[in-house]
């Protein structure tokens, strides 16, 4: 084994795990093992640290070294690990010298073991030149970095330091470098992309982004978001949606709640009634389009009717796919001193709305039924659609084409191909 990657959370890290592949790679570290964590919620650094302890049991001769935003968030508490030889800070894993510095501590088995700076002193955000990512079929693009806001519940800017962007001229040459290699789709990547561009001249948004990569590679066949704030979608963003079919008419929406007083009381900028305005906008403008959600099941002060209003605001905004959070108390956090829901409780209302979520994937399921789609092919016999639906093909076919293929039935979780 020479350097493994063990990623937990976002697609951003996911492009992250090729840089640190590639410097780890490069400053000849061998038989080692990066764990890339995530801090969204207490249950990602419970399973970074399970993962952590397992690896160790497993390559007992292997150096492990823990990065990402639990590794920024609790340097201290990773480094006290035993199973841990080295720490390394968000801002530090993605630069070449840390990695050369890691490989000589790592030789020498003395000194401090964590290497973790001040976060919030990172000022720019830089383009990583990544060629190709192990394993995938598409190709992830990190145009943007960090979070200017402070939602109530949310530890992620602590992990991630303020708000960044990508020059789009970097952003088009990542893009272009990747459609050479081969890759049909590619993934814009950030924290908080529709923030996009606040800190470059000429404070360009992420409509002028999407429509400059559209224009100024016409080779590319698909172009798709991570997760978005819908308050902060501009004109532009609107205008290639309604345009381009090569943007991928699936949307995830950083929703959180459906219950006024609640998005208040997390610090969101919208309301329910603008979630909902935005999934109609949306849908006139591309009828073909699918939304998925972020929600928190019971966050601090969160009532039986607020919690109804979340689940109601599923069918309100037409969502497809739910990805469910119980709240859980981050350190430091603003949410974390408020009146706490029962536990017991939280994990109800949890498992509730993954269930409004399971029905809502059924009637979008139900309604693909006989349609022609084209398919993303991830593995074998696994793809995605347009609105990144999963499909089971009827045959294996070459990871990474794109095939047209008539929908025959579903199993309640995954489209079946005919």
């Amino acid at each position: 084994m020479s350097v493994e990657i063990v990623t937990f959370g976002c697609r951003l890290n996911a492009a992250e795990s090729e840089v640190i592949r590639r410097h780890a790679q490069a400053a000849g570290l061998s038989d080692t093992v990066v764990v890339n964590t995530c801090a969204v919620t207490a249950e990602a650094v419970r399973q970074a640290r399970q993962s952590i302890r397992a690896l160790r049991r497993e390559r007992r001769q292997a150096k492990i070294v823990v990065s990402g935003c639990a590794a920024q968030t609790e340097p201290q508490a990773f480094a006290a690990m035993p199973e841990v030889d080295r720490v390394l800070g968000n801002a530090e894993k993605l630069h070449p010298g840390a990695w050369a510095d890691t490989r000589n501590a790592l030789a020498q088995a003395n000194g401090p073991k964590a290497a973790v700076g001040d976060i919030m002193a990172v000022q720019q955000a830089t383009a990583h030149l990544i060629d190709a990512f192990s394993g995938r079929s598409r190709a992830f693009v990190q145009v943007q970095n960090g979070c200017d806001h402070r939602c109530t519940f949310c530890v992620i800017p602590f992990g991630r330091g303020n708000s960044r962007s990508v020059p789009v001229d970097a952003v088009v040459d990542d893009v272009r470098r990747l459609v050479a290699n081969d890759y049909r789709e590619v993934v814009l990547t950030g924290v908080d992309i529709t923030s996009y561009g606040a800190d470059l001249p000429g404070t360009p948004k992420l409509g002028t982004l999407v429509k400059t990569i559209l224009k100024r590679v016409p080779e590319l066949t698909r172009l798709r978001l991570s997760s978005i704030d819908s308050v902060e979608v501009d004109g532009d963003l609107f205008d290639a949606l309604a345009s381009d079919e090569r943007l991928m008419p699936h949307l995830h929406l950083s929703l959180q709640s459906g219950d006024d007083l609640v998005l208040k009381r997390m610090k969101r900028r919208h309301l329910r009634a603008d979630a909902i305005a935005f999934c109609n906008t949306v849908r006139r403008l591309r009828p073909d389009v699918a939304f998925g959600a972020d929600m928190i099941a019971g966050f601090p002060t969160e009532t039986e009717a607020m919690f109804r209003n979340s689940l109601d605001l599923v069918d309100q905004c037409g969502l497809a796919q739910l990805h469910v959070f119980p709240f859980s108390p981050r350190p430091g956090t603003p949410a974390a001193r408020m009146p706490q829901v029962a536990r017991e409780t939280v994990k109800d209302r949890a498992r509730r709305l993954r269930e409004r979520g399971a029905l809502a994937l059924t009637r979008h399921l139900d309604a693909e039924i006989g349609a022609t789609r084209r398919v993303l092919v991830e593995a074998g016999d696994i793809g995605r659609t347009e609105q990144f639906i999963r499909v089971m093909l009827s045959r294996p076919a070459e990871p990474g084409r794109i095939v047209a293929l008539t929908i025959a039935a579903h199993d309640g979780r995954q489209l079946l191909a005919a």
